[in-house]
């Protein structure tokens, strides 16, 4: 955060207590085996289901949906999305029949009764629809497609236009031709994971799980491995077992804060690591290690890890020259992190001489790309003047505003407390309710805190405009009067993600 703000901004740097914390892990698990007019797949369910067990076991709140019809795939979506905002990360195991049609991919129900894409298209749940059912949580996005690499409708739908780029898991070990599905492309901050990559076999295994399946119960059950680093090493897993026969792959970009699906491991401790430097100088030699092969591969998230861990003054890796080296890589491959991160050493001159035209040039990069800090700090600069802008607050303004609607937290409390002082053109109290809402959902516990302790920061329209917003969601079922009394604070800390 920058010195000047806006508006008064109450840069509280505490920490929500732990007892506010909502569950922080949520998974849907679906696990389709008995098809009505497609053909029956054999290890679905047992994959679906060990799964679930397996997730509950680490932490995560599950709901399992085993022979889901379409409609009860639909509204599990819907009631998760809901769910998925109040979550740290929100993750979607799929086990079934995939199949693409003309370059998206389709996840098949049960009762599925298709004789032309277009039936697919109607009767089946999308990638889409999958990865909108997790873009709102917190820190974290990851869907799963464990489904079979062949077309199970024959020639009841037309594969000429499809992409035929990549396989995932089936119930035999022949290619019948046709089918797999297409690369996906996530937004940042999420994460799918197939199967098998493009034009192999996903082998259905011996015993009761696939070799995808049980790589991930193996590895995702390990404190203190961080995620990327599971993904590679269930990818290294699986080779091992099929033979090279079957690779899965990921698609999108994590954000560069570490995380670990089963916890931190002995010595790691993530409430104590609030920033990214601290939390990578937390990881262990070996996954150092594993980090720097994958740099060397090209992998930008493990060249934004290295560059974190040489940034940490604490730590006896302290090297900046060596952490410009790795972000000017990464930003040059296109991380958009990497770009912001590196102009803020260019702006401070730290491990490089201070260079301001090259600070503004990458934070603009990084915001070309929607990277929220980079427009949220391009809004400051401008407001303020700096790096040889003029101060222009107008301009200024747009850019809070479109930090804002990308859900950056600080942009969404600035833009709610503008609106509230009538600084923004056309917009009103239910405006800037809808923006504390929304940072409310995102996980801001600055706005929880000011909005528990400090409502009449607000003018009482806006407060009454928020209540109103409260019982929207059924958070609230009190007066609309602009009292932030005991029922109005209840809402306002199960919107956050408290329940009571």
């Amino acid at each position: 955060m920058r010195a000047l703000r806006v508006v008064v901004i109450w840069a509280m740097c505490l920490l929500a207590p732990a007892a506010w914390a909502a569950g922080d892990r949520v998974a849907l698990i679906l696990g389709l085996g008995a098809y009505q007019t497609v053909p029956a797949l054999d290890n679905t369910r047992n994959d679906a289901s060990d799964m679930a067990r397996t997730l509950e076991d680490i932490g995560f709140d599950v709901t399992l949906s085993l022979d889901t019809t379409g409609e009860e795939m639909r509204q599990l979506l819907q009631d998760f999305a809901f769910r998925s905002e109040t979550a740290d990360l929100a993750l979607i195991y799929f086990a079934g029949h995939g199949v693409e049609v003309q370059g998206e991919n389709f996840m098949i129900p049960v009762d599925a009764q298709v004789s032309s894409n277009l039936d697919v298209q109607r009767q089946s749940v999308s990638l889409k629809q999958m990865l909108a059912a997790v873009e709102r949580a917190r820190k974290m996005r990851i869907v799963i497609l464990d489904s079979c690499r062949d077309n199970p409708l024959g020639d009841a739908i037309d594969l000429s236009q499809s992409t035929q780029a990549v396989a995932t898991t089936t119930t035999s070990e022949t290619t019948r031709g046709g089918g797999g599905l297409a690369p996906a492309d996530p937004d940042r901050g999420t994460l799918v994971a197939f199967a098998a990559r493009d034009g192999q076999v996903a082998l259905d295994g011996r015993g009761d799980n696939s070799p995808f399946a049980r790589a991930l119960m193996s590895k995702m059950v390990q404190p203190g491995l961080e995620i990327s680093l599971m993904f590679r090493q269930v990818r290294d897993m699986v080779l091992s077992e099929t033979g090279n026969l079957q690779e899965p792959h990921t698609y999108g970009s994590l954000t560069g804060v570490p995380f670990y699906l089963a916890g931190p491991g002995a010595g790691q401790d993530p409430s104590a690591a609030p920033s990214a430097i601290d939390a990578w100088a937390a990881i262990k030699p070996d996954q150092e290690e594993q980090l720097l092969a994958l740099a060397e591969l090209g992998d930008t998230r493990s060249m934004l890890g290295l560059a974190y861990i040489r940034l940490n003054p604490n730590e006896g890796r302290f090297d900046p020259a060596a952490a410009v080296d790795f972000l000017t890589r990464a930003a040059e491959a296109g991380s958009p992190e990497a770009q912001f991160e590196l102009a803020k050493l260019y702006e401070r001159g730290t491990g490089v001489e201070r260079d301001e035209p090259r600070a503004l040039a990458l934070y603009r990069e990084a915001a070309a790309q929607d990277y929220a800090d980079a427009i949220n700090d391009l809004g400051f600069l401008h407001y303020q003047g700096g790096l040889g802008l003029p101060a222009d607050p107008k301009k200024a303004l747009r850019f809070f505003e479109r930090a804002a609607d990308l859900r950056h937290p600080q942009a969404q409390f600035n833009f709610a407390a503008l609106i509230d002082d009538g600084l923004i053109p056309q917009k009103g109290p239910e405006d800037a309710a809808h923006y504390l809402y929304e940072a409310l959902r995102s996980g801001s516990s600055d706005v929880l805190q000011l909005l528990s302790e400090r409502p009449t920061m607000f003018k009482d329209a806006t407060r009454r405009a928020l209540q109103a917003k409260l019982k929207q969601h059924a958070f609230y079922t009190g007066a609309i009067d602009g009292d932030f009394g005991p029922g109005t604070q209840r809402g306002i800390r199960r919107a956050y993600g408290i329940e009571e």
